[in-house]
């Protein structure tokens, strides 16, 4: 067992879990395969102990574990109720607990023949499906959790940020490792980009070859375990081509932050000879092609943001847009090299939203896109992202969206080099690394 002392605080969700200690809902985090949840679990544990709950209060079962291999839900039901003290509030931790069939009416059980707090995780959005809602009654909340954001990222590399007076009088930071070498905050931000922000990383060092390897057991487990696996479990037969699920996977990869149907991807991929192996004949149907991609949204691999109309107020139902759960992920499928960077940078933007606790979406104003609406019950902000603004027709470019919208609600651009403006006409010019360093 990991020694709690070694793990690295996730406040954003350690805290949203002590808001939920002790209330009625199972409280269920879920996420990509190794993003932190285990730790997360952990690091609750930790809490109550510190907290005056003691050891034989508190239940752990990782059901990746070898010592809980093949339980059936009796057994899951048995091996608890034997650690239940009757006079004592328990608190129950089960990590990946989808992998045990019927685990929905066991944990349903607890909840009801037992005095306790009950936590879960699950790397597979199935496992919140309407089948699981029914055997909770709607009694669960959900802590999404993704992988590290750049703040996290200095903070698990071990990385300090300070800031130091300029010669003309001015303050800038810098990045100080344990060893007080000091270090150009971009330098972490292309590490960032390149390495992505799986928690994993920080163990095995900003090592190419490691950190590959890392990536690679994170992609061939959330597809082997993930989606075959749980496709198998389910007694389902839908997703029976691991080809076809790579090819659609690294075309997904390729177009992040680009308008893509569902019912264009089969097509696109048999004219550009991605499926032309001899095997197959013809194009995969838009019904087996969309199979496919939900399962990769349900594992959590990729997700998709729908496309917002400004002026008409409505969701459109045409293109929308996908974004991977981690750029290293995709530098680890497509080549560590210096494509589509201004995408790559949406990318990190969309998460940053979703982290910070925005609905997010694509807005249309007229035949102009907005790269994100980022929307609160009491507040809205429309971005753009752009790696650079010190080109005019760049500026001219992603302004005049924003320039169209004729409400109130602040407009940002964010960019990595923002030129000398702060602003143009109301609209805010940001350092996109110092926005994603004020989270």
């Amino acid at each position: 067992m990991i020694d709690t002392r070694e793990l690295k605080n996730r406040d954003l969700y350690l805290n949203k879990l002590i808001a939920f200690q002790d209330t009625e809902p199972v409280k269920v985090v879920t996420g990509i395969r190794r993003c932190g949840k285990s730790s997360l679990l952990k690091l609750m544990a930790a809490h109550l102990r510190n907290n005056g709950i003691s050891d034989d209060q508190i239940v752990e079962m990782n059901f990746e574990s070898y010592a809980f291999r093949n339980m059936s839900s009796d057994n899951f039901y048995d091996y608890v109720k034997e650690r239940v003290i009757a006079d004592k509030r328990m608190y129950l931790f089960f990590d990946e607990v989808q992998r045990v069939p019927g685990w929905e009416d066991t944990v349903n059980a607890f909840r009801v023949d037992f005095n306790c707090d009950i936590y879960v995780t699950g790397s597979n959005a199935y496992m919140l499906s309407s089948e699981y809602a029914t055997y909770l009654s709607g009694r669960c909340v959900e802590i999404k959790m993704l992988p590290l954001s750049f703040s996290e990222f200095i903070y698990f590399h071990d990385f300090e940020i300070k800031e130091s007076r300029s010669a003309l009088g001015g303050t800038r930071k810098w990045a100080y490792d344990k060893n007080g070498e000091r270090y150009e905050i971009k330098e972490l931000f292309d590490a960032y980009m390149r390495f992505g922000g799986m928690p994993g990383i920080a163990d095995v060092g900003l090592d190419q070859e490691k950190a590959l390897a890392l990536l690679e057991g994170i992609y061939s487990t959330v597809i082997m375990r993930d989606i075959l696996e749980r496709e198998s479990r389910r007694g389902q037969k839908r997703i029976t081509d691991p080809v076809l699920l790579r090819k659609i996977v690294m075309f997904l990869a390729d177009n992040i932050g680009s308008n893509v149907s569902v019912s264009s991807i089969g097509n696109i991929l048999v004219n550009e000879g991605l499926l032309a192996d001899g095997k197959r004949k013809g194009t995969p149907s838009t019904h087996t092609v969309q199979v496919y991609v939900n399962a990769l949204l349900e594992a959590y691999f990729f997700y998709d943001i729908k496309r917002f109309d400004i002026k008409g107020k409505e969701y459109l139902r045409t293109l929308g847009k996908y974004y991977i759960a981690d750029i290293g992920l995709r530098n680890y499928l497509l080549g560590f090299r210096n494509r589509d960077s201004g995408h790559a940078l949406e990318n990190v933007v969309y998460f940053e939203l979703l982290r910070r606790g925005y609905d997010v979406s694509i807005g249309k104003v007229d035949n102009l896109e907005v790269d994100f609406i980022a929307a609160k019950p009491d507040e809205k902000i429309y971005f753009q992202v752009t790696e650079s603004m010190t080109g005019s027709d760049v500026r001219q470019r992603e302004l005049a969206p924003l320039k169209r919208i004729s409400d109130n609600y602040e407009k940002i651009v964010l960019s990595v080099n923002v030129g000398m403006d702060n602003s143009y006409d109301g609209i805010k010019s940001m350092n996109l690394i110092d926005w994603l360093l004020a989270g």
